[in-house]
């Protein structure tokens, strides 16, 4: 089919319909800055390290990509030269090429406790490689070539209590298995319910959502339901109920979702609710691939899964959206970006992008929760990413929906640059309100129910009884999930001035399990009248 050139924004079509209607549209907040016009790659994957840099990779056979691998090195068996994973580094705005050997397309991972990436499967010769970075001036990536029992393309990892991660699914995958490895005999236990969400010739389950439940089992949602599984015993202790419109919500109907903030209260958290938004009907994926493209999905789903008998409440967007990202802000916001209102995921399957991020407020009354905010200038589809950086700020790139780098004569071009999204809260119009950490410093090692002493200044009036503490676990961002992500608020008394007129004291309560809080790195954050501080990392132990 010829590439139209005619656009549609529906973020802008529905501040206009608004007017027409005589009411403003929703108060806008944020800006967007362009960080870099060219990382050299697409950035289809994403992941930030505790050392304030980001590892982004795409895949091997993209092409000649528009970043040299250093030194005339070229990838082995190949004349691709080129490097297809870059290291970003957040203080330099700066980037350094890697050299991925094997195929990462679609791939997954975790950040380990060490600090290390630890990557797994993708494409072709990639299918059981397991690849692990770990993060210095000189370092590249290493690989471990039959590190995985089975093939996973389109699987998700999950960081576990006990440091090792688990890895969910994958295209013709209805099984998981663990790394490390306890033992060379490892096995990898059968999932029905893969099965069982698998839409024949459409699939809708890859790239399943999973959290950690405090309980120390697994939410597993596939499709257009979920369940909780012992995955120690391979056991499914709760079906959950299908969602009400029994719509599609995974690859290719991609959606996305959320671990809600886990609020702790006297070493325990009493309410989990996961919240699953946008996607694409039932025959969106056939229709695509025939010329026609069905209007995405504009509601999410809320469940609280902590619930006895636990139900979905439904809830409707400010717009449609397909392939977007869903990530936990510092101040405990929702924020919902990237994305198309047409289509599916997949080669030339998206249309109309989606320009204009959407702030969640979980804690507002139903009617109230989503603010719009203002939009980039810059289409990201299908192959788009987002992370939380340190600062506050939302790192943005990717955007490929071709099987290659097509730059001219395309609907939308292959996108390598590098944006920022800036929520209102890092408005320089809030700097008298924002906390800065003192203490604790960056790297410090915290142990599990302890009680933890944070020094912060602030340069204007303190509200002490508006503070609060979040601990946010870095998440690794492909496919329009994050995974491992999660937000903790932590159990704290009132903010206390201590010395001087701008310091301040609050004593909070670590996490009190790995089932709450898995051992690794998580940022820090200091939150005062909804602004929050810069993050410091620190280690849970």
């Amino acid at each position: 089919m010829a590439p139209s050139t005619s656009f549609f924004y529906p973020d802008l079509f529905f501040c206009l319909l608004l007017l027409l209607q005589a009411s403003p549209c929703p108060a806008a907040g944020g800006s967007w800055s362009v960080l870099l016009p060219s990382i050299g790659i697409s950035a289809m994957h994403m992941q930030l390290l505790p050392n304030d840099r980001v590892v982004m990779y795409d895949r091997t056979d993209f092409g000649i990509s528009n970043i040299s691998l250093p030194d005339g090195k070229c990838r082995p068996n190949s004349t691709d030269c080129s490097a297809h994973s870059v290291e970003y580094d957040i203080t330099s705005n700066s980037i350094r090429p890697l050299m991925v050997l094997t195929n990462v397309w679609c791939s997954s991972g975790t950040l380990m406790p060490d600090g290390r990436l630890v990557q797994t499967g993708g494409w072709d010769d990639g299918y059981r490689v397991v690849r692990i970075y770990k993060s210095c001036d000189s370092c590249d990536w290493q690989e471990i070539p039959n590190g995985l029992n089975q093939q996973r393309w389109y699987a998700t990892n999950h960081i576990l209590p006990d440091g090792r991660q688990i890895i969910i699914g994958g295209r013709i995958a209805f099984n998981y298995e663990f790394y490390p490895k306890m033992s060379t005999t490892e096995n990898s236990p059968s999932l029905p319910f893969l099965v069982q969400t698998n839409d024949p010739n459409v699939e809708n389950n890859l790239y399943p959502f999973v959290f950690l439940n405090p309980d120390g089992n697994l939410f597993v949602f596939a499709n257009n339901r979920a369940i909780l599984l012992d995955y120690s015993k391979n056991q499914v202790l709760k079906t959950y109920p299908t969602m009400p419109d029994g719509q599609p919500r995974n690859y290719p109907s991609t959606g996305s979702a959320v671990l809600l903030p886990l609020r702790i209260k006297n070493g325990t958290v009493n309410a989990v609710e996961v919240l699953v938004c946008g996607g694409a009907p039932k025959g969106a994926f056939v229709n695509a691939n025939n010329g026609k493209f069905d209007g995405a999905l504009d509601t999410c789903g809320r469940i609280k899964i902590s619930d006895p008998d636990p139900q979905w409440v439904m809830e409707t967007m400010p717009m449609a959206r397909v392939m977007s990202d869903m990530l936990l802000l510092p101040n405990a916001q929702i924020l919902i970006i990237n994305g198309v209102s047409a289509g599916v995921a997949g080669w030339e399957l998206g249309r109309n992008p989606v320009l204009s991020p959407v702030i969640y407020q979980a804690d507002n009354q139903a009617g109230s929760r989503f603010e719009v905010q203002n939009p980039s200038t810059i289409p990201r589809v299908y192959h788009s990413t987002a992370v939380l950086l340190r600062d506050g700020r939302v790192l943005i790139g990717g955007s490929n929906a071709h099987d290659k780098y097509e730059f001219t004569n395309v609907l939308y071009p292959t996108e390598l640059s590098l944006e920022a999204f800036s929520p209102s809260y890092l408005d320089s119009n809030f700097s008298d309100l924002r906390p800065r950490i003192i203490l604790p410093v960056k790297n410090s090692k915290i142990r599990y129910g302890n009680q933890l002493v944070i020094v912060f200044t602030v340069s204007g009036i303190v509200d002490p009884s508006s503070v609060f503490v979040t601990m946010v676990a870095p998440s690794f961002n492909t496919h329009s999930f994050s995974m491992n992500q999660r937000l903790l608020v932590l159990d704290g008394g009132v903010a206390n001035k201590i010395l001087g007129k701008s310091r301040y004291q609050v004593v909070v309560t670590t996490p009190p399990s790995g089932n709450i809080a898995p051992v690794g790195n998580y940022l820090l954050f200091v939150v005062h009248k909804g602004i929050p501080s810069p993050g410091v990392w620190v280690q849970m132990q």
